[in-house]
């Protein structure tokens, strides 16, 4: 069985963290260069980086990285041929101040890089174009509204014009219909309008309709009940619409 070992050349101490060189070789010429190492991750407590051999062939070189201060022991390896490398110990000097945080040096919890924080200004872009479609959605909706009062106030007074009744409340049913379909198109202020205004602006078969509603609240006939396609006809000829806005 062989007796002679390799031999460990190092450094007497290692930098924190930093990546240092070990060398395991066969000084004597007439012995065999040492086998592989089995080791894989771990040099003792170093971390291992790299091995690879020697250039001459006579044994191997380590890289490896001390991550925590105080005396580091590489015990004896079996190199699996007889031989054993002799124990190993080198200090590793403490570099940060007692407290301090280890980052990147397995200091546990401190060793946690900060949180990358969420680029919300970024990922905000993303929502312009949904927001945009959803403002062009909503001003075009806000544009058709008065058309879509105008229509169910026009669709209503249809229904319920000429009143098929003469009674007081169907008579204030079918008034109030007609009062909506004005608000709709001209504004609110057409609820008040009277013969004057509807005079003013040319709505004559509206002057007959407020007429024929105060006629027939009195009981009277004339003047009569006018049809609703000219009621509607004489809003759609105006020029001052409501509904279009």
């Amino acid at each position: 069985m062989a007796s002679a070992a390799p031999a460990w050349k190092a450094p007497g101490q290692l930098r924190l963290g930093e990546l240092e060189t070990l060398e395991l070789r066969e000084e004597d010429p007439g012995a065999p260069a040492p086998p592989r190492p089995t080791v894989e991750d771990r040099l003792g407590p170093l971390r291992l980086r790299s091995m690879e051999p020697l250039p001459d062939g006579r044994g191997w070189r380590f890289q490896v990285q001390a991550l925590e201060p105080g005396p580091a022991v590489i015990p004896a390896l079996d190199l699996g041929n007889g031989q054993r490398t002799p124990e190993l110990r080198l200090e590793v000097p403490r570099t940060i101040p007692f407290g301090g945080p280890w980052v990147g040096f397995g200091g546990g919890n401190d060793d946690r890089l900060p949180a990358i924080p969420f680029p919300w200004a970024w990922a905000s872009l993303l929502l312009l174009p949904p927001l945009g479609l959803a403002v062009w959605i909503l001003r075009r909706w806000q544009k058709g509204s008065g058309k879509r009062r105008l229509h169910h106030a026009v669709h209503a007074f249809r229904r319920h014009w000429p009143p098929a009744r003469r009674d007081r409340a169907a008579l204030d049913a079918a008034h109030a219909l007609g009062r909506d379909l004005l608000a709709a198109r001209f504004g609110e202020e057409a609820r008040a309008w009277g013969p004057a205004e509807f005079q003013s602006r040319n709505l004559d078969p509206w002057d007959q309709w407020t007429k024929s509603l105060d006629a027939a609240r009195f009981g009277r006939t004339e003047p009569p009940f006018p049809a609703p396609e000219p009621l509607v006809a004489a809003l759609d000829a105006r020029g001052d619409r409501r509904g279009d806005a």
